[in-house]
């Protein structure tokens, strides 16, 4: 099953964006191998795919950090 469309954060989003609103996101980020300092100003899917991360993973790790779950 999907989880990208799941949860408070979209995958649309730029992650510069979600790390401004959730800074708790910085760590999934990093963990997931995503570019966020001078590649920041992609969307979350873009970012997924150039770094070669796992979008439903990644997306499902950025929402339980939001959430408090993971």
């Amino acid at each position: 099953m999907s989880v990208t469309g799941a949860g408070v954060i979209d995958p649309t989003r730029q992650v510069n964006e979600v790390i401004r609103t959730h800074p708790e996101t910085i760590a999934v980020f990093n963990r997931f191998g995503i570019d966020t300092c001078c590649g920041g100003a992609v969307s979350i899917q873009i970012a997924a795919a150039r770094d070669g991360a796992d979008l439903d993973e990644l997306m499902a790790a950025l929402n339980g950090a939001v959430q408090g779950t993971r």
